[in-house]
């Protein structure tokens, strides 16, 4: 039986014994021919499939040619064939991203992995939000913020659910709003508005976009020849001060703040599978050429050779697709 699903890439034939791949021209037709049938092959044909196109495009729009032909759920056979983190690779790349990133930020709730929580939450647009919001509470029968309320820190908690439920202006660029912001953020530091400092970049925090956000942090250091950072680092509470740095970079430098996070993930003692997997996964179709540069810079050393030196096998080969290497 075969399962036609159009393509926009030009590649010549590649051919396994059990799935045959055809690329013959842009929008030419990608042929899989018995995958169903040859899942217990499944771990060698798809870290080549991997290997050969790169990015997990390409397995998404399989998963979704198969889900229409078949009522069982690929996923649940992919868990029963494959084991260990290349398993847990593949299981993600088949997972909508809404989904999966639910149940990431489930088990990081349940852990209190206040990093894990940043990044998912907080790295975000609004309808990615919203998507993750309704998965949520699909996939665990309870609302986003009622989970988000079971945090120890009120201060973090309360600025969580404000991120996730407060309108948020889709303004990108003004520059007079961007010196407003600045200048406001620098009277509560300097205690001239008699609004402290961490409740003000909370509020703009939940109420501006991203790109308006990094805008008035540039004006700031403009304006006043200082790192807003800086008055995280001195004037913040001690609860807010790690998570609010981490907020600082997720928005002023998404690709430094991710590959911090991957080295986080692989450096020191035993790697943080779960971690490593997730942000690949999460990035690897949106920045993962900016995120790779910026770890060459931070830690002089590629990314493929940090991973190469921390995982094995087939797991190393999918992790290293999905970056490009």
């Amino acid at each position: 039986m075969k399962y036609l699903l159009r393509v926009d890439y030009m590649e010549e034939d590649w051919v396994s014994n059990k799935v045959i791949i055809s690329i013959s021209a842009i929008n030419g037709i990608l042929m899989v021919q018995g995958l169903r049938k040859n899942l217990a092959g499944l771990r060698i044909e798809v870290t080549s499939f991997l290997a050969h196109f790169g990015y997990s495009l390409q397995i998404l729009m399989i998963k979704k040619s198969l889900k229409r032909s078949y009522e069982e759920n690929l996923v649940d056979d992919l868990k029963s064939e494959l084991g260990g983190h290349f398993e847990d690779v593949m299981v993600a790349l088949m997972t909508p991203m809404p989904l999966y990133l639910a149940q990431a930020l489930h088990k990081a709730l349940k852990g209190k992995q206040t990093n894990a929580i940043i990044e998912i939450l907080c790295t975000r647009d609004k309808p990615s939000i919203e998507n993750i919001k309704k998965a949520y509470m699909e996939e665990h029968g309870t609302e986003l913020t009622e989970e988000l309320n079971t945090l120890q820190s009120e201060k973090f908690r309360q600025f969580l659910i404000a991120m996730i439920t407060e309108d948020r202006s889709d303004v990108a660029e003004d520059l007079q709003i961007a010196k407003y912001l600045s200048q406001k953020l620098f009277d509560a530091g300097a205690g001239k508005s008699g609004v402290l400092v961490e409740d003000e970049i909370i509020e703009m925090l939940t109420k501006f976009s991203y790109p308006m956000l990094r805008m008035a942090f540039r004006e700031y250091f403009n304006i006043h020849d200082d790192e807003f950072q800086n008055v995280i680092e001195t004037k913040f509470p001690e609860e807010l001060k790690d998570v609010m740095k981490n907020v600082y970079e997720s928005i002023t430098s998404p690709p430094v703040f991710f590959a911090k996070q991957l080295n986080n993930a692989i450096a020191g003692a035993g790697t943080d599978d779960p971690k490593l997997i997730r942000l690949v996964v999460s990035r690897c179709e949106i920045d993962m050429e900016n995120i790779k540069e910026e770890y060459e810079k931070l830690y002089n050393e590629t990314l493929e050779k940090a991973i190469k030196g921390d995982t094995s096998g087939d797991y190393k080969k999918g992790l290293l697709a999905l970056i490009g290497c």
